[in-house]
């Protein structure tokens, strides 16, 4: 039986609008945003404005600070939405290990989308060069419990807050009162 979703992971590859969407759905739900890239060691950060991908062992850490972030959020009595690659199903079990009623919202696009938005972001230590190896690690969540996935190519932001926000209430979200 499935939990109801008491939290959000805002997954995709870079430049899916994870960041974007999770705002807007915060405004929406009244949660609390999670930004998962401010988590990376400066060894990753290094690595990805270098050029080179991320592997499991670099991201093992990360993963466990944004469960330990996930469970101080949910501690306080707030409904945390995570912004988070989550790539892999392994990385998304460690998440989901976090906190049983965490559900996914899997933001697909195609490359040619993800690296033209990515070209767009200036300052941000992902280049575009690294698109493809994120579509080459990706492992569609598609089919996994408790996981919408969205066209994120061809809807704006607050089209896919929206779906997700009503998503979400049909899933458990509580609005505060």
């Amino acid at each position: 039986m499935n939990h109801p979703i008491t939290a959000l992971v805002i997954m995709g590859v870079a430049g899916c609008g994870k960041t974007c969407v999770s705002e807007a759905l915060c405004q929406l739900s009244g949660a609390t945003a999670i930004e998962g890239d401010t988590f990376h060691p400066a060894a990753n950060i290094e690595k990805m404005s270098a050029g080179i991908p991320l592997n499991d062992e670099d991201r093992a850490g990360w993963l466990d600070s944004l469960c330990d972030e996930l469970r101080r959020v949910d501690a306080k009595g707030e409904r945390p939405v995570l912004t988070c690659s989550a790539l892999k199903h392994s990385y998304r079990e460690v998440l989901r290990s976090a906190l049983p009623g965490l559900g996914f919202v899997f933001l697909e696009l195609t490359p040619e989308v993800a690296a033209e938005r990515v070209s767009h972001r200036p300052g941000h230590f992902m280049p575009s060069t690294l698109i493809d190896s994120q579509f080459a690690t990706l492992e569609s969540p598609v089919g996994e419990p408790l996981t919408l996935a969205l066209d994120a190519s061809n809807h704006s932001v607050e089209q896919l807050a929206k779906q997700a926000h009503v998503w979400w209430l049909e899933h458990g979200l509580k609005l505060a009162v």
